[in-house]
This record gives structure tokens, sequence and C-alpha cells, in this order.
């Protein structure tokens, strides 16, 4: 059996969900939440952190300083476009994005969309476990694998997912910490 292949997917899996949860916003400024803004450089779409500087000075300010002062315009229109939830602030220098004390409603709200993300990605971590207990069930049918290796198999496979599935948990069960704390 493949057990390092059917790691790496899980892997996958896992780095996809830190990707999701990196850009839903918790009440702090988190610059990941631009990871998906392409601004319009000189005709290409070219990711936000490609075209200046983005810093956190204060816990619910973003500030970005263009390298190219003539691309303010177009940075405050991406910013616009990818519908973050809050209205670009453009001084002439640079971008303030200033980001409201989220509402305990919201925060529920919040919490329940990242509960979501995590189940999804347990049904992805199951369909990669249902797929290589299924490969192997069909090498044991090939003769390829005896009933005792199947065996064998299935219990590194169920362990390798619950290993993986405790992953997706902590990573959940942070968020969540992260998003009701005040």
């Amino acid at each position: 059996m493949e057990y390092d292949l059917i790691e790496e997917r899980m892997q996958k899996a896992i780095e996809y969900l830190e990707d999701e949860l990196a850009g839903i916003r918790a009440g702090r400024a988190n610059p990941a939440i631009l990871n998906k803004v392409m601004v319009d450089y000189y005709g290409a779409a070219t990711p936000l952190n490609q075209v200046g500087s983005i810093s956190v000075p204060e816990a619910r300010q973003i500030l970005i300083t263009p390298w190219d002062k003539s691309l303010l315009g177009p940075i405050n229109k991406a910013i616009q476009v990818a519908e973050i939830g809050v209205n670009p602030i453009n001084d002439g220098n640079s971008i303030r994005l200033t980001f409201p004390e989220l509402t305990e409603e919201r925060r529920r709200q919040i919490t329940k969309d990242v509960k979501s993300i995590g189940e999804d990605s347990k049904v992805s971590i199951r369909n990669i476990r249902r797929d290589s207990i299924d490969n192997a069930k069909a090498k044991q049918k090939a003769n390829e694998l005896t009933e005792d290796e199947l065996a064998v198999a299935e219990e590194k496979i169920q362990k390798i997912t619950d290993k993986f599935i405790a992953k997706v948990d902590s990573l959940i069960s942070a968020k969540e910490k992260e998003v009701m704390e005040i």
C-alpha cells in the first residue's frame, strides 16, 4: 500500500482548510484576508502582495502601501470588487482598511461557517480513506493482498485518517476560539 500517497492527499485537504480559515476575518486585521485580491497591474491580474507592502499598524487596521503610486486606484477597485466587507480609504500614498468590531451575532455566524468548512474537510478526508480501502480490497480480490494484509492495511489507513481528522478538529477549534474572543 502507498501510505505516503494517502497521507499526502490528506495533507492537501488540511492545507486547503488552512487557506480557507486564513481568509476568515476574526475581529483582528489579518493580511491573509487579502490573499485572493487580484490587482490589474498594467493589464495583468497580479496578487496584491506583489504590488505593494501590506502591514498591520493597529489591531483592526491594514495598511497597503503600493510600490508604484499610480496603482492606488486599481488597488482600491480590486479591494471593492473582492467584497471583503470593508471600504478602502485612499490617502494619496497608501490605502487603509479599518475593520469594525464584530457583533455577537456575526461571531456566531462565522463560527457556524467555520464548522461547515471543517466538516467539508472531514468529508474530503473520509473520501480519501474510502477510496484507499476500496483500492486495497480490489488488490485483495486480484490476489495481490491476503486477507490479513488487507486487515492491516485497513487499520493503518484508519489510523492515518484519525490523525488527520484530529488535525481538522484542532484547526477548527483554534479558529472558533479566535472568532469568539472579545
